[in-house]
């Protein structure tokens, strides 16, 4: 149990309600900032602003996946004032405060490191990462019958990356019965996308790779689809990104050639936010649990 253990939510979207119920059944002492706007309550949790907490009190901080932007605020979906995380808020929290997040951003990374705070990236974790793709690949599903007046059967497509999103993506195009061409840097990757049984290729070599292509799925959080790959590619393509911000596309060149291309960063939370909250809950469960098991 997490009892007495003060557990900040700083800001989020809808599937920080999943975390917030799952700790406050785990009988943690939360509190919720960027929240004023939900119109629900919780037993266990009381939503306040950031200078009514005290930070010395705090034993842990949980942003929402996304982190900062660079200049510290975070999204909050559910409140329009501005939610910031300062290095000299988090001087003074005690040593033992750890942060959770999705990923981290350079701003997230000079603070915690000014100010001596472990931070936890939860997308960096294998468990997280796969379980995520699912709602992942079923929101890029979505936006391609949405966005395309193909069907995905027969359709060219082209993933590029093989990481665990990747994975999840080419296995589900090809399983609808799509054309599936996956292109990376890694020979092991490759030779994995041939087991799968579908085509390989470098990405170095992406630009001789996208004459056919219909749709394009981008997981590498790289520019690899530059103007020189976009020439190349038809006019009538449709590219989902599906990247961490900024993504792997030159969205300007994109639209003057006209090829429609959309970015998509959340897209888990935006499809199946209690999903993709229960796989995010669960995590911080676990790492809660096991941190404070360690202290005690």
């Amino acid at each position: 149990m997490l009892t007495n253990r003060h557990i900040v939510i700083l800001g989020g979207d809808a599937r920080q309600i999943e975390v917030i119920d799952k700790l406050i059944s785990l009988d943690a002492r939360l509190s919720l900032v960027g929240f004023d706007q939900l119109n629900r309550d919780f037993n266990g949790a009381v939503k306040a602003r950031m200078d009514e907490l005290d930070a010395g009190d705090v034993d842990s901080l949980i942003l929402p996946v996304s982190a900062t932007d660079n200049d510290g605020n975070v999204e909050t979906t559910f409140s329009n004032e501005s939610v910031r995380l300062t290095k000299d808020w988090l001087e003074k929290t005690p040593e033992h405060c750890t942060i959770y997040s999705g990923i981290s951003t350079a701003y997230l990374d000079k603070v915690s490191r000014d100010a001596d705070r472990e931070v936890v990236k939860l997308f960096e974790r294998d468990d997280v990462s796969i379980y995520n793709s699912i709602p992942t690949v079923e929101g890029t599903i979505m936006m391609v019958i949405q966005n395309t007046d193909i069907t995905i059967h027969h359709s060219h497509v082209i993933v590029l990356g093989l990481g665990r999103t990747g994975m999840s993506m080419a296995r589900a195009f090809h399983a609808l019965g799509a054309h599936v061409k996956v292109g990376d840097r890694g020979s092991d990757h490759l030779a994995r996308a041939t087991e799968m049984g579908v085509d390989a290729f470098y990405i170095k070599d992406l630009a001789d790779e996208v004459h056919d292509t219909d749709i394009c799925i981008n997981t590498i959080p790289a520019m690899v689809l530059t103007s020189k790959v976009l020439s190349r590619m038809p006019s009538g393509s449709f590219i989902i990104d599906v990247a961490s911000l900024p993504g792997g596309t030159d969205f300007r060149y994109a639209k003057k050639r006209g090829i429609k291309a959309v970015i998509t960063p959340g897209l888990p939370g935006l499809v199946a936010p209690k999903s993709a909250g229960r796989i995010i809950a669960n995590v911080m469960a676990e790492l809660l649990l096991e941190k404070f098991k360690e202290e005690n």
